[in-house]
């Protein structure tokens, strides 16, 4: 039969990542000439040949195909021929859809060659069971794919195929991450910024005033394949300053099952919670620091916005109310000199019944942390030995009381979780027996099961806690070491404050002797607050050192004089 019109005869090839490993027979070039032969034997005019290439058939927003069907809605696709209805689609609900209704709206019609399936003759009853085997093929194919990722991570092998900014492929072995050096400058900048007290937004504002390529347009200026350009060249944006900011792999660890799909429809990535990654270290080289990158990781759980006058404190999202335990809240303003900047309970500012300000100016916060920083350094470098003991003893007994309280909780959970036991036992019978119903008995069931599996999972959080709480840390050591490294401290830097500072808490004033006063606690990481001692312990602390020393150089001398 001849068919005579202006409409196009609509081509259509798909292949997939899966239908790859079946061979040459669903071959895009394969595909094309089987068409491109039956259009020819069968009078088809006008053709028109339509690709998706590493297309899923469960994904129905493919380019190609999308474009056909926009042309159908124009009226300009009379028929759409491939080379069998698995190429339409392996999802049985849309593919039925656009069979039954689509096509027949749009007055288009549908040839599967291979299957023998021509719409102009009607629809077989067979055909939904075709569609549920296609659709069946791709759900065993998506789980043979999974499990085959499942290993591969498992096995520490990376499973992105993108490799983080900042990192390319090395040309004699892919499979080693070498760093790009111009792209790794820039993110060390970014890390740089964040630890300055620098957020996303305002991270992102600066490499777009410097020009900086974007990580597309560096991409595609070294000839790696990556999506289009950006919109706009040179701009940089906020979430993906943050992404960056995000990757452990920065570190040189490998980060695999970060994300998932839903489903082997459903494409969408899914974020996995980060207890259930899997983490191997040191399988390339590093770009930032661990230390950097544990400074930067919390600064980024204490997320801080800039003020509506576009600053942001070297103190946001580090201070927070003694009494309430909110976050003091940051409040500045263009007309407002360095010295007016303040930070305010956010509790009270939203109800004022709930808490009181606890008003500090900014100025006063920086004298007091600075205060804080050189009377500790000092104390940490010239009493080193009694430093560390100090914080040994009282990290011991606050361990103990801490373990003491989860070990009471645990107790108390896992005699609910027995309880819950013995209740459902009761309900079972209860419901042989007839004394409860069965609609009634599923749901008590439901809620029991339910409380019990929380119980549960709250009871394997407090003994994996425990456990961790009997090991010694050396949080101490660190923190000394670091300590160690800083020479003299005039004045406060964000770098300075986030490399020791974890949080700093802020007392309500009060008046004495008809002045303000006000308490303010800092806290150190991996140390908490450091207490110093008093003027008297300092000197009795430094007669023992002066008598350690002599003891020392007498020990020297007699040491000498028998080996003389």
């Amino acid at each position: 039969m001849n068919i005579k019109s202006d409409k196009i005869t609509a081509l259509y090839c798909r292949l997939s990542r899966d239908d790859e490993l079946q061979g040459e027979s669903n071959s895009i070039t394969n595909q094309k000439s089987i068409l491109e032969k039956y259009a020819k034997e069968n009078g088809f005019r006008n053709t028109r040949i339509f690709v998706d290439d590493g297309w899923s058939g469960t994904n129905f927003a493919r380019p190609a195909f999308t474009e056909i069907m926009e042309l159908a809605e124009a009226g300009q696709i009379e028929t759409l021929i491939v080379k069998d209805h698995s190429r339409l689609g392996r999802n049985r609900l849309v593919v039925g859809q656009l069979l039954e209704e689509e096509f027949d709206r749009l007055g288009v019609r549908y040839i599967a060659i291979l299957d023998n399936i021509d719409t102009s003759k009607g629809l077989s009853d067979f055909l939904p069971v075709q569609d549920w085997f296609n659709e069946m093929h791709a759900k065993n194919t998506s789980q043979k794919v999974r499990e085959v990722f499942k290993h591969k991570g498992e096995l520490g092998i990376p499973l992105t195929t993108v490799l983080p900014y900042g990192y390319m492929k090395n040309p004699e072995n892919p499979k080693e991450w070498l760093i790009d050096e111009p792209a790794a400058d820039v993110v060390r900048k970014i890390f740089a910024l964040c630890v300055e007290g620098f957020g996303p937004t305002q991270i992102a504002k600066k490499l777009t005033e410097e020009k900086i390529p974007t990580p597309t347009e560096h991409w595609i200026s070294v000839g790696r394949k990556c999506s289009a350009p950006p919109a706009v060249p040179g701009r940089w944006v906020a979430r993906t300053v943050a992404d960056l900011l995000e990757k452990q792999e920065y570190v040189g660890d490998t980060v695999n099952f970060r994300y998932t799909t839903k489903s082997f429809k459903n494409k969408t990535r899914v974020h996995v919670p980060e207890e259930n990654w899997k983490i191997f270290e040191n399988t390339h080289p590093a770009i930032i620091d661990r230390e950097t990158f544990a400074i930067v990781k919390e600064l980024r759980q204490h997320k801080r916005r800039p003020s509506r006058g576009g600053n942001v404190s070297m103190f946001s999202g580090i201070v927070f109310c003694n009494d309430c335990g909110g976050k003091l809240y940051y409040c500045t303003a263009k007309n407002l000199t360095h010295e007016q900047n303040s930070f305010t309970c956010s509790t009270a500012r939203l109800n004022k019944d709930n808490c009181t300000a606890h008003f500090v100016r900014e100025v006063h916060l920086e004298q007091a942390v600075l205060q804080s920083m050189q009377r500790v350094f000092w104390y940490v470098q010239c009493f080193e030995r009694k430093f560390a003991e100090q914080m040994q003893s009282r990290s011991i007994e606050e361990s103990r009381k801490e373990l003491s309280k989860k070990r009471r909780e645990l107790e108390k959970t896992e005699k609910r979780i027995a309880e819950l036991d013995t209740r459902f036992m009761r309900i079972y019978e209860d419901n042989l027996s007839g004394k409860l119903s069965d609609d009634r008995f599923a749901q008590m069931s439901k809620m029991y099961e339910d409380e019990q599996a929380e119980k549960k999972k709250l009871a394997e959080t407090l003994r994996t806690e425990i456990e961790a709480g009997k090991q010694q840390t050396d949080d101490i050591e660190k923190f000394i070491a670091k300590v160690k490294k800083i020479t003299e401290v005039k004045e406060l830097t964000p770098e300075l404050v986030h490399e020791f500072v974890s949080k700093i808490v802020v007392h309500a004033p009060y008046r004495k002797d008809k002045r303000r006063h006000q308490q303010i606690d800092v806290y150190y990481h991996g140390v908490g607050i450091v207490y110093i001692p008093t003027a008297e312990e300092i000197e009795e602390m430094f007669e023992e050192h002066l008598e350690d020393v002599k003891w020392e150089r007498e020990q020297e001398v007699n040491i000498k004089e028998k080996t003389a």
